[in-house]
């Protein structure tokens, strides 16, 4: 049974990364070198909604890696998100220079708007690009750090633990919807004009950041692959089905919780940065306890502990909340929450365990 459960584990990532290979080739050419009178031509609204998808996908694998390998429900990860996307919004502003409605310099408009003498000393390196890349992996990655110390050295678990995680997100929404907080407030950053010099319009740069979202999400699936495959990850595995025996027999449990959940936010914060170029904007919504809850719902449907089954949860959802909020914005929230409840009763192994639960029963009656 364990073979045969590793085998469609196998088989399951490398259809997934063929089809983000796949992906990779047809979709540019589909938009860039298809013409528009074409059937098989690929808009560039299409190209950018494939992006956010999937860097919803890479989200959703972050949350997987702490909640199927490791048992640890984090209703709070949507934070890790923003901050990463805050962090490339801020780079993304400084871009704008002169060209913003109030053509100052160096200030955004926002601060313009309130009066601000100089920027904040916690803006200072973001007109650099690899400081921004820096920032957008430290500051998920050090919250998540602290917290996770906090937290696991204390010994907090289960419910208490998700519920923390959800009063942090909840906390820095409210603190980011300040104005004095100097990231614009309610409205937050917005209006950017270009990445790298290249316009944040052409069809290029769309396609760039399509095929960049593509590569991270390959990357992340690999990166976390190997890790719940390695000494490390089997530690993680055995916290998560017996914490007191492993804590038992030796391990520093906290420690290897700490860790995971720290790569996890980290992973998380790239998410968002990637996000953030493609939607042009990034606000304190972002922090919403539901979003986080939400992902849950993600990674649930496709197949919690499988990586692949989590990103494919995330396009799901996502590919039917982008049609139910255009056709019946009104029935979505009832959707999700007959969605949860659905997939807690009738697929608790999600939608990857359904399928492979099908074919082994195939093969077994041949």
């Amino acid at each position: 049974m364990l073979v045969s459960r590793l085998l469609d584990h196998e088989r399951g990532g490398w259809a997934f990364l063929a089809v983000l290979l796949a992906a990779i080739v047809v979709v540019p050419f589909a938009n860039l070198m298809v013409p528009e009178s074409s059937v098989f031509h690929l808009s560039t609204y299409t190209v950018t909604l494939l992006g956010k998808y999937l860097c919803y996908a890479l989200l959703a694998i972050a949350l997987d890696l702490v909640w199927g390998y490791c048992g640890i429900l984090s209703l709070g990860h949507g934070a890790f998100f923003a901050l990463g996307g805050y962090a490339m919004g801020m780079y993304l502003m400084r871009q704008v220079g002169s060209r913003g409605v109030y053509g100052h310099p160096e200030l955004p408009d926002f601060m313009v708007l309130l009066d601000w003498e100089s920027l904040p000393w916690y803006w200072l390196g973001f007109d650099q690009f690899w400081f921004a890349m820096l920032m957008v992996m430290f500051v998920p990655g050090l919250l998540a750090f602290v917290f996770g110390w906090l937290a696991f050295r204390s010994r907090v678990s289960g419910v208490y633990l998700s519920i923390m995680t959800q009063a942090l997100t909840y906390a820095l929404m409210l603190a980011f919807f300040r104005n004095e907080m100097g990231f614009g407030g309610n409205n937050g950053l917005t209006d950017f004009k270009d990445i790298l010099g290249a316009s944040l319009q052409t069809d290029t740069t769309r396609v760039l950041l399509f095929v960049s979202s593509a590569v991270a999400l390959a990357t992340g699936y690999l990166l976390c692959r190997y890790i719940v495959t390695s000494k490390l990850g089997r530690v993680v595995t055995a916290v998560r089905d017996a914490e007191a025996r492993t804590r038992f027999i030796g391990y520093r449990v906290e420690l290897y919780q700490v860790w995971i959940f720290t790569v996890s936010a980290v992973i998380a914060g790239i998410a968002g940065a990637l996000y953030v170029p493609q939607v042009g904007i990034i606000n304190p919504s972002e922090f919403q306890p539901l979003n986080s809850i939400e992902l849950v719902v993600w990674v649930a449907l496709g197949g919690r502990g499988t990586l692949y089954g989590a990103a494919l949860g995330a396009g799901l959802v996502n590919y039917f909340k982008t049609f139910l909020t255009g056709a019946l914005p009104e029935v979505w929230l009832f959707v999700l929450g007959a969605l949860f409840v659905v997939v807690t009763v009738l697929l608790p192994k999600g939608v990857v365990g359904m399928w492979n639960q099908l074919t082994n029963r195939e093969s077994n009656d041949q």
